[in-house]
């Protein structure tokens, strides 16, 4: 046990800070760079680390299964947990409505809310090595490879 206590507390704490800072980010959409991506790795880590923390600590932390406001709290965090696992009926995120729409139109329709003229537009992307003949959607023209399609989003709409 002391070889597990020599890291499972500063494992608990250094994980707790970094999921704090960067769950506080993502929450006021001020991700930069790969908070996102550190938030969710790190949060694996954390699971660890408090894992660790509880095997040390189980004598003390069996304790607050008496206090009746302790229970409460635990009972309440494990309630809100399940519910967030309800679908929501929302209809999703109606960005990805949009994205589909622009990935099937034609690519004179999606040009144009680009603001460029048609043949810039293609000119543009031809430019770029992305070959889209008139008529023709993004979806056609990348065969639906995100990375093709974000490509051409980015040449269409790029200041």
């Amino acid at each position: 046990m002391p070889k597990l206590r020599a890291w499972a507390t500063p494992l608990t704490v250094a994980t707790f800070l970094t999921m704090g800072v960067t769950g506080l980010l993502l929450f006021f959409h001020l991700d930069i760079g790969l908070n996102k991506l550190l938030h969710e790795w790190v949060g694996l880590l954390m699971i660890f680390g408090v894992g660790a923390h509880l095997v040390l600590n189980w004598r003390p932390f069996s304790t607050y299964f008496k206090r009746q406001s302790a229970v409460v709290i635990m009972a309440s965090g494990a309630a809100v947990l399940m519910l967030s696992f309800i679908p929501v009926q929302s209809g999703g995120n109606p960005m990805s409505s949009v994205f589909q729409s622009l990935q099937a139109a034609p690519i004179e329709q999606v040009i144009a809310l680009s603001g460029k003229g048609a043949e810039d537009g293609l000119a543009a992307l031809q430019a770029e090595g992305v070959l889209v003949e008139p008529g023709q959607s993004i979806m056609a023209a990348t065969g639906g490879s995100r990375d093709a399609t974000m490509q051409v989003i980015k040449v269409l709409f790029a200041d």
